[in-house]
């Protein structure tokens, strides 16, 4: 499995404060499957990591798994809000892509409202030549009332990443309800576990993947869609539903 949305790097955001609660995080990643993760630190008011700061601590943070022989691959990106889209430019986003990929932005979704600045960046974004990558929705009660808000942005290219708490009702049953009816409209492509420290959606791929009862589903959601996406590609076809 391929993670494609954490907070693993120590000391830059809300996740993980130490080198050795990131370490803990890799190991619970590792040991549950997992062989790659994205480190997406916030880029927000709060959070505003660099570019450089992100990849210095990416390289960190992967020497010291290698040190200590845990079997898993850090990957650059960044967790980018939407009021900062306007404020990086075409080169800066390139850089803070899902590994790279130079194509894949991961854009957090607003924990509260709709904002008409939302769609207007995520369209911004489409135009510069990204694809955005839509952080966790389910969790935003406009979405829980009205998922079908997706389908047209889906529709235009945009991507879904929804929360593998959510799925397994660790984030409640409002979060729980509406990500299991977007995967199963068709409006998620990505599962990933936003883990923020070994305390908090530290893992917990697995459980949630076996909520869905359906393996060719969920090695797809996990695997083939953020493997793709780390290499720039294409996501592959959605396998046929059980």
């Amino acid at each position: 499995m391929i993670d494609l949305h954490t907070h693993i790097l120590p000391g830059l955001d809300d996740g993980a404060r130490t080198l050795e609660d990131a370490l803990d995080m890799a190991s619970a990643f590792a040991g549950e499957g997992v062989t790659a993760v994205a480190a997406t630190p916030h880029v927000r008011d709060d959070f505003p990591t660099s570019v450089e700061a992100m990849l210095e601590a990416v390289a960190t943070l992967q020497q010291a798994l290698d040190r200590e022989g845990i079997p898993l691959i850090v990957l650059p990106g960044a967790e980018v809000a939407v009021e900062w889209i306007p404020r990086l430019d075409v080169t800066e986003l390139r850089r803070l892509t899902l590994a790279g990929s130079g194509r894949y932005v991961l854009v957090e979704t607003p924990y509260h409202g709709w904002p008409a600045v939302l769609v207007e960046q995520l369209l911004s974004l489409r135009v510069a030549g990204f694809t955005p990558v839509l952080a966790h929705p389910e969790r935003n009660p406009v979405v829980q009332a009205t998922p079908s808000l997706l389908a047209p942005l889906v529709e235009g290219g945009m991507l879904v990443q929804v929360t593998a708490a959510s799925l397994d009702g660790r984030l409640g049953k409002a979060s729980q309800v509406t990500g299991r009816r977007l995967v199963a409209t068709g409006l998620a492509h990505v599962l990933a576990s936003d883990a923020h420290a070994a305390h908090v959606r530290a893992a917990g791929m697995l459980p949630a993947l076996e909520t869905l009862g359906d393996e060719a589903l969920a090695r797809w959601l996990a695997t083939d869609v953020p493997l793709a996406l780390a290499h720039g590609q294409d996501a592959p076809p959605r396998p046929p539903s059980r």
